[in-house]
């Protein structure tokens, strides 16, 4: 009888959990028994670990195998416990089965790998989190396929080996070397298209109050609506908000690069993500391809693939009623926490929100409207699509005109790089002021705490009153002003909003109200 333990690691959302891989052989009729709650991917296995092992060179066990991934009461799933598996039984192995593989230290050591049936070993999704998670509980040797060890070696303190084959493990650990030859190394197959450059807000000609408004959700992380006609600009404008926001900090380009990791879109090759993603899916998108879902646990959606950067919905009142109403969960505290049969995955979703919208169906219900063909019924009716709690989670509100004029069309606007640093000053104004707090950004401010630093302002709310007054604004929507009027006074260089800056906050905020 023998046995043996190794390590790897159980993914719930982006949530790491180590767990024991205890492999048991007996003299006893022989077969493969795995238990721990694997699922059918994890269950499949027993196949591919028989098949490597006995196409590596190595001779299978003819005994009773029984592996138990502990904890028991922890869901398992993938194909990323294939090495770990085969590690533990071929180090349990006995007599002529033997591989001559350490058990000494092996507990300590961590592996991540698929194995495919010639004994080659295949990159998995979500080594990045999981890595990072074996290293904060202690174990820092970890032994993933050679296509993964570039995103392994991310994690700071991780101490990776990449292996293209079983055999290099088994000789790694202490087995016949002479077994390992060369194999052609299987890069991950990435399902994320070509990143696209953003282009340049000098190509946006005229719209001066749109694009104030969209340094201004630049500048304070604000969620953005614009409304206009076909033709005005919305796209273009949203498309050039990735170009004026600053690099994400180590913390977020860790969090954002281990989305990306679990969701099976980053590329290693390049290092951490360091700018803001930009997801902008089809009107004709599910709940689950935009909030995240599938069977057992959950994959990350279009809302948590934008962490940290913007999500983007272009023709909003399209969507599904459904889609639209997810959003608030995640709009409010930065996060979603999906339920499924399999268990709950909990994923960081803190991104900006950026809706554009025609006023009506035929998007010709602008100025007195006379070219419009849709009655006020269908106006009313089409816009409410867009429901009033989710608007009001909205921050700036704009309407985006059409150029009509040849002297803006002829205009020179500025560059992206000039808008640029006037937001990564505001941003870097609003991070010291909130150096003490958990937040970096004014959208994330809550209200108490915006209370407090205007105390010492107690003039400046008389703008706000008035509006609250006139019911063209919620208690939601003070703090949300409130929030722009520090924004714009980051964006001007000012230590504290003015009235100026609450009276324009308050402008972006209802000017665009459609009712």
């Amino acid at each position: 009888m023998g046995t043996a333990t190794t390590r790897a690691v159980s993914l719930v959302g982006l949530q790491g959990h180590v767990v024991e891989v205890q492999a048991h052989l007996a003299a006893s009729v022989p077969g493969f028994t795995l238990v721990g709650l694997p699922d059918a991917a994890l269950s499949e296995s027993r196949d591919r670990v028989r098949a490597a092992v006995t196409s590596t060179g190595l001779q299978w066990p003819v005994k009773k195998i029984t592996v138990n991934l502990s904890p028991a009461s922890l869901r398992k799933q993938g194909s990323s416990y294939d090495l770990a598996i085969a590690v533990a039984i071929l180090a349990g192995a006995e007599g002529p089965s033997s591989a001559g593989l350490r058990r000494e230290g092996l507990d300590r050591v961590v592996h991540l790998g698929e194995l495919g049936l010639d004994g080659r070993l295949q990159p998995v999704r979500g080594v990045l989190p999981a890595v990072a998670a074996a290293v904060d509980a202690g174990y820092r040797d970890v032994v993933v396929a050679a296509g993964d060890r570039d995103e392994a070696g991310l994690v700071p303190g991780a101490r990776v080996v990449g292996a293209a084959s079983l055999a290099e493990v088994v000789a790694l650990h202490g087995g016949p070397h002479e077994l390992v030859r060369e194999v052609v190394t299987v890069r991950p197959t990435r399902s994320a298209l070509p990143a696209r450059l953003p282009g340049d807000l000098a190509d946006v000609l005229g719209q001066e109050r749109p694009r104030a408004a969209l340094e201004v959700a630049a500048a304070g992380g604000h969620h953005l609506l614009l409304v206009g006609p076909p033709g005005a600009g919305k796209t273009m404008l949203a498309s050039r908000l990735p170009g004026i926001l600053p690099d994400l900090t180590d913390r977020e380009a860790v969090e954002v690069t281990a989305v990306h990791s679990v969701a099976g879109t980053f590329d290693p090759g390049g290092g951490l993500i360091r700018r803001p993603p930009f997801e902008d899916p089809h009107h004709t998108a599910t709940p689950a391809a935009v909030v995240g879902g599938g069977s057992g646990i959950a994959r990350p959606g279009a809302v948590s693939r934008a962490h940290r950067g913007i999500l983007f919905l272009d023709e909003a009142p399209e969507f599904g009623a459904r889609v639209l109403e997810t959003l608030r969960q995640p709009l409010e505290q930065g996060e979603l926490v999906i339920h499924r049969s399999g268990g709950a995955a909990r994923y960081p979703a803190r991104f900006q929100l950026v809706l554009a919208a025609n006023p009506c169906p035929c998007g010709l219900a602008v100025g007195k409207g006379l070219e419009c063909s849709c009655s006020p019924t269908v106006r009313r009716r089409y816009f409410a699509r867009l429901s009033g709690p989710l608007l009001d989670r909205v921050d700036v509100q704009v309407e985006v005109q059409p150029v009509d004029r040849v002297e803006s069309m002829e205009g020179s606007s500025e560059p992206t790089s000039v808008v640029a640093a006037r937001v990564l000053a505001a941003r870097e104004a609003a991070r010291a002021r909130l150096a003490d707090t958990p937040w970096s950004t004014n959208a994330e401010m809550p209200g108490r705490f915006l209370r407090d630093l205007l105390r010492p302002h107690p003039g400046l709310l008389g703008p706000i009153e008035r509006a609250m007054t006139d019911g063209r604004l919620s208690l939601r929507g003070v703090d949300r002003v409130l929030r722009m009027a520090w924004t714009i006074a980051d964006l001007a260089g000012r230590a504290a909003p003015t009235v100026s800056d609450v009276g324009n906050a308050l402008l972006l905020r209802t000017g665009g109200d459609h009712g």
